[in-house]
């Protein structure tokens, strides 16, 4: 059998006590006792909300062969048993892991951060590298302080290519995070209004994701987007770190990896892009001008990584959207379908503003209705009233005329729309799911859009779960 680790690498590596006669190994790793596999060890991480420990039956139950837990917790676990490696502090034993995964791995490793853009990066780069060797890359948003030391330990030895998040909410979290991944390439997507409420401005936001080159090994590669006004900032402090060259993407003409020309329409995209010279005509099945500025920074990581590059264009012609961040669902309603477009993951004013172009893009069927359906964005602090002000415009620019909204900051912008917008407002995303649940109709295109606070995920859920799939066999409109 192949092992992620050998129960004696981890425990030396950890610093760990073995209790117990431990496995020869184990599968994999998860701190997550309802998902935990067969053969994997569980990791009783101390969160803010949940301390795993409280959980650690519930994984031996569900198949975990081996448990880390902290040194205090083990008088109250020591009716298990299951073989367990006793350490001071798992999150820390996770992160020494993490370290020893990245000091064995001979991967290409390539790291994302930005305001808009991560994950959405981080999963093309997952699928445009995949047909040149084993990739390694986070599920879900995994970008935090226990999120990227988990995906880290989690890689194998052999991988041939490492993809990594990493995400901020305040100055100086990046830093220890990128240390530990090491990047050889390392890219900044874009700077925009997301977590305003911790930062003055957005050049403090820019410094705060420059952190990502303290990380950047000798001789790697800092990716910039070169449409940004924070372009010149990033480049200065790329050269600050030390990092051995800065590479570009976008629609500049003086762009490495250029943007020369973009169609597209609400179910794909068409780009024409310049690499090393050539310009390539690029298929995404998946629409909207922020999905191929991403796709840019994707192909440029992978001509750095030396990967192969026509693979990775082929590659992009079957691009998924990620649950939460554009995914579409066409569901049977009636004598037709509506469309959903789920947006529900986040929210920033640069996120709100590509979700709402998506929402433009997309044509309704007969009479059927664009209609946003929107919350709060969280972590704007002061700025928060002017930020959910401003959507009026993007949408009335759109022509939405339909906007149904919950949150209490949304209530400014209820206020801002005109009466020529028809608008329901509930303060409780709760009181909201109801009401579009049933006042979809055949036709409509309904986009859901709010920071991840708000539970809009309750109104994507709803709709599924309330109307089938609709499928090219059923009666079209």
């Amino acid at each position: 059998m192949s092992f992620l680790w050998t129960s004696e690498e981890m425990t030396a590596v950890m610093g760990g006590r073995p209790v117990g006669a431990l496995p020869e190994g184990i599968t994999g790793i998860s701190i997550d006792s309802r998902s935990i596999g067969e053969g994997e060890a569980f990791f009783a991480i101390k969160g803010d909300r949940v301390d795993g420990h409280d959980y650690a039956g519930i994984a031996v139950a569900n198949g975990a062969s081996l448990i880390v837990i902290s040194e205090g917790k083990l008088p109250a676990l020591g009716r298990l048993t299951v073989p367990m490696i006793v350490v001071e502090d798992v999150l820390v034993a996770l992160g020494r892991l993490a370290v020893a995964s990245r000091e064995r791995s001979r991967a290409q490793i390539v790291a994302v951060t930005g305001s808009v853009g991560k994950t959405t990066t981080k999963e093309m780069l997952r699928q445009v590298l995949a047909p040149s060797g084993k990739v390694h890359a986070a599920v879900a948003s995994f970008n935090n302080h226990w999120g990227v030391p988990l995906t880290l330990a989690r890689m194998p030895a052999d991988a041939d290519f490492g993809v990594f998040e990493i995400g901020m909410n305040h100055a100086g979290e990046i830093t220890p995070l990128v240390k530990m991944v090491k990047p050889h390439v390392a890219i900044i997507t874009t700077i925009a209004a997301a977590h305003l409420g911790h930062f003055k401005d957005l050049e403090e936001i820019a410094a705060a994701k420059a952190e990502i080159f303290d990380g950047v090994v000798e001789g790697g590669v800092a990716v910039l987007n070169r449409d940004i006004k924070q372009y010149e900032f990033l480049a200065e402090r790329a050269e600050q770190a030390g990092v051995a060259r800065i590479c570009s993407f976008g629609q500049h003409a003086k762009a490495d990896f250029r943007l020369a020309d973009f169609e597209g329409d609400g179910e794909s995209s068409t780009i024409w892009a310049v690499l090393d010279g050539e310009t390539r005509e690029v298929k995404i099945a998946a629409p909207g001008r922020h999905i191929a500025e991403n796709a840019m920074a994707a192909l440029a990581a992978c001509d750095l990584v030396q990967a192969d590059m026509d693979l990775a264009i082929e590659a992009l012609g079957g691009l998924k959207a990620v649950k939460g961040r554009g995914q579409r669902h066409r569901r049977k309603i009636a004598d037709g379908y509506f469309t959903l477009i789920d947006e529900s993951y986040n929210a920033n004013p640069a996120s709100m503003r590509a979700a709402i172009a998506l929402l433009a893009s997309t044509a309704p069927q007969l009479t059927g209705r664009r209609i946003a359906v929107l919350g709060d964005m969280l972590e704007m602090g002061e700025f928060s009233a002017q930020v959910h002000d401003e959507l009026g415009g993007p949408l009335l620019a759109a022509g939405i005329e339909h906007v149904w909204l919950a949150g209490k900051e949304m209530a400014v912008l209820r206020d801002a729309l005109p009466e020529s917008v028809q608008v329901e407002y509930r303060e409780q995303t709760s009181d909201l799911v109801d009401y579009v649940v049933h006042a979809v109709a055949p036709g409509d295109v309904v986009m859901v859009k709010s920071s991840l606070g708000l539970g809009f995920g309750k109104i994507v859920s709803a709709l599924l779960d309330n109307y089938p799939a609709f499928s090219d066999t059923d009666n079209q409109l």
